[in-house]
């Protein structure tokens, strides 16, 4: 019996010397962050999740999936929130906001938002991450030549029926154009309803996210698409030909967005990760790894970078080179 007591002891022991180990790892706060997947999930979290945790030594988690998966989630589990900070475009954000998703930004506590620009300032529940533009992006061996894509009106060409994509998760990139197109004011998209009609013969799919995106463009089965200009450039550096064009008529300014989710229990490590989000040095990160223009008007960026089709420094190319969506 004392040699099974002993053993017993040992056992007991060890045990605890185990969970005492572990307990560091095992038991960390986190913050949980809900966004895309793929390459944007890992921009979040080698750009800001690491300077974050650095500072405040808060892990962070993910919750990934499409724009719209995300939101009808968020929606079944608004009892009992999965996430802390969601990122979303602008435009789904307001549905976030109106559907009681978000809650309202106390701006006090995000000091680098002082540098915000204007058009990132979405919501009182919303604001810009980072800023990109929707353009025309194609593969030129797979499309006919005297197509130049030098004005919008070249995606409604007979000539590509059945060969173009665009996103299922935000139709007003397309809106926009019609109406700048039909020249009415993008408040009055209505009037531009025939023009949007006569682009259906020309649609193959509506892809649902980047990987999506990706995937279509690559295998060839839309090689034109209605292209996030960040996704085009990751495909570049992947080694896929894909051009972008801007149109004379301007690209469709897009805007991703982060807000804190409503319930969240962990509200001031929330701001914190915002405000990290819109630090200087991150922001000029961010820009680095997806190029896409920075949101706060302190980030200096090198001019082979600031140089690129759908990259913002200054008042004056914010408001003539873009497309805005009220």
């Amino acid at each position: 019996m004392p040699q099974q007591m002993g053993t017993m002891m040992r056992r007991l022991l060890l045990t605890a010397s185990a969970l005492a180990f572990l307990t560091p790892s095992a038991f960390a706060e986190t913050l949980v962050v809900s966004s895309w997947g793929g390459s944007f999930r890992d921009l979040i979290a080698e750009a800001i999740a690491t300077k974050f945790t650095e500072e405040t030594g808060v892990t962070v988690e993910f919750i990934t999936g499409g724009t719209i998966d995300r939101l009808n989630q968020a929606n079944l589990s608004k009892d009992n929130p999965e996430s802390d900070v969601t990122f979303t475009t602008s435009h789904v954000g307001w549905l976030y906001r109106n559907q009681g998703l978000f809650e309202d930004l106390d701006m006090s506590k995000i000091p680098n938002a002082a540098n915000l620009v204007e058009q990132a300032k979405i919501s009182p529940s919303h604001i810009g991450a980072w800023a990109y533009v929707y353009t025309i992006g194609y593969l030129p061996d797979l499309v006919p030549q005297d197509i130049t894509f030098e004005s919008w009106n070249d995606l409604w060409s007979p000539e590509l029926k059945g060969m173009i994509a665009v996103p299922d998760f935000d139709p007003s990139h397309i809106i926009a154009v019609a109406a700048k197109l039909e020249g009415v004011d993008i408040e009055n998209w209505q009037q531009a309803e025939d023009k949007l009609r006569a682009l259906q013969p020309n649609l193959k799919a509506f892809y649902t996210n980047d990987a999506n995106s990706q995937q279509l463009l690559s295998t060839g089965e839309t090689p034109v698409q209605v292209l996030l200009s960040m996704n085009a450039y990751h495909m570049q550096s992947e080694g896929l030909d894909v051009k972008l064009a801007i149109p004379k008529e301007g690209a469709v300014l897009g805007i991703d967005t982060m807000g804190i989710t409503k319930g969240s229990t962990k509200q001031d490590l929330a701001y914190k990760f915002i405000d990290t989000a819109l630090d200087p040095e991150v922001q000029a990160r961010i820009a680095e790894i997806k190029k896409g223009s920075p949101v706060v008007s302190n980030v200096q960026l090198p001019e082979e970078l600031a140089s690129l089709p759908g990259i913002f420094t200054t008042p004056e190319q914010w408001e003539s080179q873009t497309l805005i969506i009220p």
